[in-house]
C-alpha cells in the first residue's frame, strides 16, 4: 500500500485565509460548502445545537459517538454549540454574524426568520454580509415549503429517472450528490458575491436549490425534448449520445470503463481490440453513425474484453492511448499510487471511540493550488469543541459564558 500523505501544518495558508464564514447548516450540504471554504483558510465557526450537535454525526456510526463522515465533511472547522431557538442564543448569532463576511444556512425557507434571524435583521448588524442560502426547492416558487432531502432532488431534477439499466426500476447513485452539487454552487456564489461587494461594498443573498444544481447537470435533456420530443431513459452503464463508451466485463468477470467515442481515439480503439476494419468503415465515421451502431461496436469491444483478464485489458488500452479505467472499490483507492502521489490519501489521527486511536486515510484537498495551497490542519471537530474560544473573542466574560452553559444556551 502506498504511504498516504500526513499534514504538517495547523496554520491557515489557503487563499481564503482572513475570510470568516459562520455554518448554521446541518446534514451535507451547508457544511460541504462549509468545507470548502475552510480548505482554503477561511475561519469557518460551525453552529450545532447543544447535547445532541449535527446528524451528520451519527450518520454510517460504526463506533463511538462521531462518525467518520462528519469528521471529513466538517474538517477545518470550529464547532459552536448554541441554542437558535433561544433569545440569548440569537443574541449570541447576531454577534458571530456581525463579524462574518458569509453565513451558510441549509434550513427549511422561513426558519430564519421564524427565529428572528432573517436577512433583514442580519443586514442590520452587518450591511455587508454574504448569507448563502441552501434548501430543497429555494427560497421562492410554489414548492418553497416542502420539505427536500437530496435524494428527493435528484428525483425531481430529472437525474434519477436516468440512473439504472432500462429494464429496472431507477436508482440512486452511492453518495449524497445533490447535497454536494448545491455546496458547490453554494461556494460559487459566495466568492462571485464577494467579488461583487469588493467593488460595492454591498452584501448579498444566494439562494441555492437542491434540485436546481441537480437540473443544471442534466445537459441538453429539456431542450432535447423541446426541440425534439426526445426522451432520454436509462441507459446502464452507457453514456448516450456518444459511442462506443460503456462498461465491459472482462473474463475475470471484472468490468472496465472503456471511452472511446472520440473519431480519432475511435480508429485507436478498433486497432486495440484486434478489429482494425472498422476504423475504415464509413458508416462509424463519426460520433453520429457510431451511436446508431452502438449495439454493434459494445458487442466487439465485449467480444475482446471476454477473451483476456481486467489488467491485460487496462494494459493494452493503456498503450494504445485509450481512455479506460478501472472500476474501484475503497480498498483499490487505497492502494493506488496515484492518489497517495496526488496527496489524495491524507493519513489523520482520529479519536474512534474513547481509549481507540488509529490513523486513518482521508481524502485531500481538491483543487491543487500552487502558490497557496489548501490543507487538512484538523478533521472534523468534537462538539462544542470551540465554545469557548468562540465565545471568548465575541467579548463575552467567562461567567457569562457559564452562565450559558448552565441554562442550556450553549
Amino acid at each position: 500500500m502506498p504511504e498516504p500523505f500526513t499534514p504538517d501544518t495547523k496554520a491557515p495558508s489557503g487563499p481564503l485565509t482572513g475570510l470568516r464564514v459562520l455554518e448554521l447548516g446541518n446534514f451535507i450540504a451547508a457544511p460541504s460548502a462549509g468545507r470548502l471554504m475552510a480548505d482554503f483558510g477561511a475561519d469557518v465557526v460551525k453552529v450545532e445545537r447543544p447535547r445532541v450537535g449535527d446528524e451528520l454525526r451519527r450518520w454510517r456510526l460504526h463506533e463511538g459517538d462521531t462518525s467518520l463522515l462528519f469528521r471529513a465533511m466538517n474538517r477545518n472547522k470550529r464547532s459552536v454549540t448554541l441554542d437558535l431557538r433561544r433569545p440569548e442564543g440569537r443574541e449570541v448569532a447576531l454577534a458571530l454574524i456581525r463579524r462574518a463576511d458569509v453565513v451558510l444556512e441549509n434550513f427549511r425557507p422561513g426558519t430564519l426568520e421564524r427565529w428572528g434571524i432573517g436577512p433583514e435583521r442580519m443586514r442590520e448588524v452587518n450591511p455587508s454580509v454574504i448569507l448563502v442560502r441552501i434548501s430543497g426547492y429555494g427560497q421562492t416558487g410554489p414548492y418553497r415549503d416542502r420539505p427536500g432531502f437530496g435524494g428527493v432532488a435528484e428525483a425531481v431534477g430529472g437525474l434519477r429517472h436516468l440512473t439504472g439499466d432500462p429494464d429496472r426500476p431507477p436508482t440512486r447513485v452511492g453518495i449524497s450528490l445533490a447535497d454536494s452539487v448545491a455546496g458547490l454552487y453554494a461556494v460559487v456564489g459566495a466568492l462571485a458575491a464577494l467579488h461583487r461587494r469588493a467593488a460595492t461594498g454591498h452584501g448579498e443573498v444566494v439562494d441555492v436549490a437542491l434540485y436546481e444544481a441537480v437540473y443544471s447537470l442534466m445537459e441538453s435533456l429539456t431542450p432535447d425534448h423541446d426541440a425534439f420530443g426526445v426522451e432520454r431513459e436509462r441507459a446502464g452503464g452507457a453514456l448516450p449520445g456518444a459511442a462506443p463508451s460503456n462498461t465491459y466485463a472482462c473474463r475475470d468477470g471484472v468490468s472496465v470503463v472503456v471511452s472511446g467515442n472520440g473519431d480519432a481515439v475511435f480508429k485507436r480503439l478498433a486497432v486495440v481490440i484486434e478489429r482494425p476494419e472498422l476504423a475504415d468503415d464509413p458508416r462509424l465515421a463519426d460520433n453520429a453513425g457510431r451511436v446508431r451502431h452502438a449495439a454493434e461496436l459494445d458487442t466487439a469491444i465485449s467480444a475482446w474484453t471476454g477473451r483476456l483478464p481486467y489488467e491485460e485489458v487496462l494494459k493494452r488500452l493503456e498503450e494504445g492511448e485509450i481512455p479506460s479505467g478501472p472500476i474501484y472499490t475503497a480498498a483499490e483507492i487505497a492502494e493506488d499510487p496515484h492518489f497517495a502521489a496526488r496527496g489524495m490519501l491524507e493519513r489523520h489521527r482520529v479519536a474512534i471511540a474513547p481509549g481507540w486511536q488509529q490513523d486513518v486515510a482521508f481524502p485531500g484537498v481538491v483543487p491543487k493550488f500552487t502558490e497557496a495551497p489548501g490543507s487538512t490542519r484538523w478533521l472534523g471537530p468534537d462538539l462544542g469543541e470551540h465554545t469557548d474560544a468562540v465565545l471568548a473573542e465575541l467579548g463575552i466574560a467567562a461567567d457569562r459564558r457559564a452562565e450559558l452553559r448552565a441554562q442550556g444556551v450553549v
